[in-house]
C-alpha cells in the first residue's frame, strides 16, 4: 500500500482533539512511507494532516477543482498539486491514485466522498480498503446507521466489513495494510 486518500473536513471542528488526531494520522502515514492523496486545502483537518505529513518527510498530493480556489486556501507546500475541472474529476483522480481510503471527521463533503467509495467497493468497482479514524467517537452514529441498514434489510450482512474502524492512526494503518493484502 503506497498511497492513501484521506477525506477530511476543511474546518477544524469545535474540539482541538480533531486537529491533534489529524496531525497524528499525518505523522503515522509519513512513518509508514505512505503517500497522502487529499483535497489540496491548507485549512482545517485537511491542512493539518498534510502539514504533519510534510513535517515528517512524507509525500503529499493535493487535488482541487478550480472552482474551489476562492473558497478554500490552496496548500502551496504540497509535493504535487493537481488542478482539475470539477468535483467529479477530483474524486476520480483521487480514487485512481489511492490504494486505500481513510475518512477523518468532516461534514457533508466528507460523508459524500466516503459513501461513494463504500458504494464502489460494495458493487466491485474497486477492491481497496476503507477506514474511519474514529476521533472522539465521531463515527459511532454512522457505524450504527450502517448496522441499522443491515438489520432492516437494505445493506448486505457482509458490507459493514468493508469498513475498518479505529481511533488509533497506527492501528488503522495496520488494519488497512492487512486488508489490502487479503484483497489481492
Amino acid at each position: 500500500m503506497n498511497s492513501i486518500c484521506v477525506f477530511a473536513g476543511s474546518r477544524p471542528g469545535h474540539s482541538s482533539v480533531y486537529l491533534q488526531e489529524a496531525g497524528k494520522l499525518g505523522e503515522a502515514m509519513a512513518r509508514h512511507h505512505v503517500r497522502l492523496i487529499y483535497g489540496g486545502s491548507s485549512k482545517g483537518l485537511m491542512g493539518e494532516v498534510a502539514d504533519a505529513m510534510l513535517a515528517g518527510g512524507g509525500q503529499v498530493t493535493g487535488i482541487m477543482p478550480t472552482l474551489l480556489f476562492d473558497a478554500e486556501i490552496i496548500h502551496r507546500g504540497v509535493t504535487e498539486f493537481i488542478e482539475v475541472a470539477s468535483m467529479h474529476e477530483r474524486k476520480a483522480v483521487m480514487s485512481e491514485k489511492a490504494d486505500a481510503f481513510i475518512a477523518l471527521p468532516g461534514g457533508l463533503g466528507t460523508f459524500e466522498e466516503l459513501f461513494e467509495v463504500l458504494c464502489w467497493g460494495q458493487i466491485g468497482i474497486h477492491r481497496k480498503p476503507i477506514g474511519l479514524l474514529n476521533v472522539n467517537r465521531y463515527f459511532d452514529p454512522l457505524a450504527e446507521m450502517v448496522r441499522h441498514s443491515v438489520r432492516e434489510g437494505f445493506t448486505g450482512v457482509d458490507h459493514p466489513a468493508l469498513l475498518s474502524i479505529s481511533a488509533d492512526p497506527d492501528e488503522l494503518l495496520h488494519m488497512l495494510k492487512n486488508k489490502a493484502e487479503n484483497l489481492k
